[in-house]
């Protein structure tokens, strides 16, 4: 059964404004606070509308239409949730030019991919961070989907979370403005953590597209590397999305495209990028093959969404014409790690298998201080979202088929 999408805070721990590195830079100051912006209750975010609070969100309207043919430019193809999307596109019947950072890092790709013939090409893209760097990759393409962002709490520099976020986005944009007059649409891959902020204290608050993840941004911009590295990364992510809408506005007049932003909280499934041990694994799948394995585990984020059902709402952002202009929360609802363990075969748990059994059913009444509102993906993209027990079975089975 689906609960309501529920988040709280991530775990992390350390933003300052990013170091000035030419016309892609984006200082702090310039987006978190939108114009006329005021302190908000829950209360006032369920009134608001996109649209009414500056001109760098997203317009309530498009003229743009959707694609059902064509080539689509992937970024970061050969990333967890990248990949996904090659495959559901490929699947869908387009052509895809994956970008990555190597021939090397996309040999996996071009084998995983060889029976779609010349319709799988890649584009060697060293450094999304360098001005231009997207100028060739998008030359010919039909629409983009921008997923290489980078999500890990590694860091106490806030510029390695910003930078490749916002500069990526807006670089991209950039090179979609001046080189690629035949895109209709892009698609970036933002997070729930632009929406969601930290210091909501009522009992309970549902959370829509219409809301910003302002606080983190707020706290970063005060304590700079003394700020969680949590909000670093949630800053990053509210930054980069409010550049794209940004960039949209300033330019409408000039590009022949609109933009859809995806909104997911953590994204979770089994994985079809190359990884050579459980090591390898991205950030959220780690936590997952952790709490397989740890009692009374509670890392990550109670809110998550299948990385194949957000691969869908990619494809669907592209071909759905009322997408155009608009943002989507794309998530399941919320969770606690006991429900994936209730749904992982009774083989396959200790004694006889890997995984641990927890306290079975513990977490089906369990309540959440933040939801996420995900019905305007399921009105309009018409998203319906897989539930703990089908992602659980098919994680443990990629990991059993890979001898893990």
């Amino acid at each position: 059964m689906m609960r309501s999408s529920r988040l709280t805070s991530e775990v992390g721990d350390d933003l300052a404004d990013p170091p000035n590195s030419g016309p892609s830079s984006v200082r702090l100051s310039e987006f978190h606070r939108s114009p006329g912006h005021k302190r908000r209750t829950a209360a006032h975010i369920k009134g608001d509308r996109v649209g009414d609070r500056g001109n760098n969100n997203p317009p309530q309207s498009s003229t743009m239409p959707a694609i059902s043919t064509g080539k689509v430019l992937v970024s970061g193809a050969n990333g967890y949730v990248a990949a996904w999307v090659v495959r559901t596109l490929l699947e869908a019947g387009f052509s895809v030019r994956g970008a990555v950072r190597s021939e090397e890092k996309g040999a996996h790709l071009k084998k995983m991919f060889t029976s779609y013939g010349d319709k799988f090409e890649l584009a060697v893209v060293p450094d999304i961070m360098k001005e231009g760097a997207f100028d060739e990759a998008v030359k010919g393409v039909d629409a983009i989907e921008h997923t290489a962002s980078p999500f890990h709490f590694h860091s106490d520099d806030p510029a390695d979370y910003l930078g490749p976020a916002i500069n990526g986005t807006t670089g991209i944009l950039r090179s979609a403005l001046k080189f690629a007059p035949t895109v209709k649409r892009v698609v970036v891959t933002s997070s729930a953590a632009a929406v969601v902020g930290n210091h909501f204290t009522q009992a309970v608050t549902t959370l829509s597209e219409t809301d910003w993840n302002d606080d983190s941004v707020k706290l970063v911009e005060e304590k700079g590397r003394e700020a969680p590295n949590g909000d670093k990364y949630r800053a990053s992510k509210t930054l980069a999305e409010r550049a794209a809408w940004t960039f949209v506005n300033e330019h409408k007049s000039a590009i022949s495209w609109d933009l859809v932003c995806l909104n997911p909280p953590l994204v979770l499934g089994p994985t079809i990028h190359e990884l050579t041990s459980p090591d390898a694994l991205n950030t959220s799948m780690h936590l997952m093959y952790t709490a397989f394995r740890t009692p009374d585990f509670t890392g990550g984020i109670p809110l998550w969404v299948d990385v194949r059902d957000l691969a869908t709402a990619h494809v669907r952002s592209l071909t759905t014409p009322e997408a155009g202009g608009e943002r989507f929360i794309v998530s399941r609802g919320a969770y606690k790690w006991q429900d994936f363990l209730d749904g992982i075969p009774a083989s396959k748990k200790s004694p006889s298998g890997p995984y641990i059994t927890g306290t079975p059913g513990s977490g089906k009444n369990a309540t959440f201080p933040i939801l996420l509102d995900a019905s305007k993906s399921e009105r309009v993209l018409g998203m319906r979202y897989r539930g703990v027990d089908e992602t659980a079975r098919d994680v443990v089975a990629d990991w059993e088929a890979r001898g893990w």
